[in-house]
């Protein structure tokens, strides 16, 4: 793209302030801004604002496979799981794109030592988990490992670093999550440098596109990988590649299925399983009313009472039938530092939007969805904070419960 093809875009979406120091700048930085230029996808910021006035549908209940009735099964769903894993019908996509800013930490989070008396990142956490289950079914299925572009040289390094926690390195493929474009209120797009618009991370949503658009589409279909077990950074106790998981999704015919938790509150802060006009979704706990968010069955337990923990299995077919693009975008009022007047700012208020999908409206497209309840205890151990609730603090008090060594 040259600067008059450039100045015709950014004058057709209104963001031709994009091109304000143009002059100024070197030409490798003229390059690599009309390059910036070139590859945003300007619909974004007009359809968030229309996905944003969509009003939501009936809320009702969904039913979930009880802890109880997944452990009357898991010898049938158990073999049945390890047979899918053993074909290589399987694999596993980490979302790891975030630092742990909330832990102190610049660095990836999946690098964080969660260890006290030796040193045990979240990633090896989660390592030991797949190179066991990898070990009983006598196959090393393929892991994807979504990194950001802030994230992605330091995630790939550490992993070398540690031999890849013992894991074949050719059974790892990383990738970069997508990006969207930061604007302010009035829908003009930011400049982080004066050569470079502010580009952020698109959501946990765009895992599957970004997946796809790296070229790993290949490894699927040349494989035979029929089922993606998406799962977050964020949990130390994430059972990954769970054959009981997979076979009771598989028995059931549902096209995906989501590991899910009693709330211990109605406050608590996860998403919800529940089905939308008919349909399963997933709500947000900021999204329910609070006659919903505090609604009892006769028997006391909460009616919207399945929270999600972020552990997912999606039918690759299904996916490759849908257009994940159809993803809702949200809007997420944030303080974005920007260049203005030539010098860069940094706001103290929230002053602009992100865009943003995520992967729990993905859930809707997918048409059915098998909620299986696990054991808090045994699987739920999310680091959010530093100290306090889903805590680092928390979570290793969960390890330690579930014998691990820290």
């Amino acid at each position: 793209m040259n600067y008059a093809e450039a100045l015709a875009l950014l004058s057709a979406h209104g963001q031709t302030q994009l091109l304000k120091y143009y002059d100024e700048l070197s030409d490798e930085q003229k390059r690599i801004l009309l390059s910036e230029i070139e590859h945003i996808d300007f619909s974004i910021i007009d359809r968030a604002g229309k996905d944003a006035e969509r009003k939501q549908g009936k809320i009702t209940p969904a039913d979930a496979v009880t802890a109880q009735d997944i452990e009357k099964n898991k010898k049938e769903y158990e073999q049945l799981g390890l047979r899918a894993i053993a074909e290589g019908k399987v694999a596993a996509v980490l979302l790891a794109g975030g630092q742990g800013t909330r832990l102190g930490s610049d660095a990836p989070k999946g690098t964080y030592n969660i260890g006290v008396n030796k040193k045990l990142s979240i990633f090896e956490c989660q390592m030991r988990t797949i190179k066991g289950v990898a070990e009983k079914a006598g196959y090393n299925f393929h892991l994807f490992i979504m990194t950001s572009r802030l994230n992605d040289a330091a995630t790939k390094e550490f992993f070398s670093e540690n031999d890849f926690f013992g894991y074949p390195e050719e059974r790892i493929h990383f990738f970069i999550q997508g990006v969207s474009p930061a604007c302010s209120h009035d829908k003009k797009i930011f400049l982080e440098e004066k050569y470079k618009p502010v580009l952020t991370p698109n959501g946990n949503g765009g895992w599957y596109s970004s997946l796809i658009d790296a070229g790993l589409g290949g490894v699927l279909s040349r494989d035979g990988v029929e089922w993606l077990n998406v799962y977050s950074v964020d949990n130390v106790l994430q059972k990954i590649c769970d054959p009981v998981f997979v076979g009771a999704t598989i028995k059931s015919g549902c096209a995906c299925s989501g590991k899910v938790v009693k709330k211990v509150a109605p406050e608590e802060k996860v998403g919800v399983l529940c089905k939308e006009d008919g349909a399963p979704t997933i709500v947000e706990y900021y999204e329910l009313t609070d006659e919903l968010r505090n609604r009892r069955d006769a028997d006391g337990e909460l009616t919207y009472r399945w929270g999600v923990i972020l552990n997912y299995l999606f039918s690759v077919n299904k996916l490759n039938s849908i257009d994940v693009n159809d993803l809702p975008y949200h809007l997420a009022d944030k303080k974005v530092p920007h260049i203005e007047d030539g010098t860069k700012v940094e706001p103290s208020v929230p002053n602009g939007y992100k865009f943003e999908t995520l992967v729990v409206d993905m859930i809707k497209l997918m048409g059915s969805c098998l909620a299986v309840e696990v054991v808090r205890e045994r699987e739920f151990a999310p680091v959010k904070n530093k100290t306090g609730v889903d805590s680092v603090e928390s979570a290793r008090e969960l390890l330690k419960l579930n014998g691990v060594e820290i």
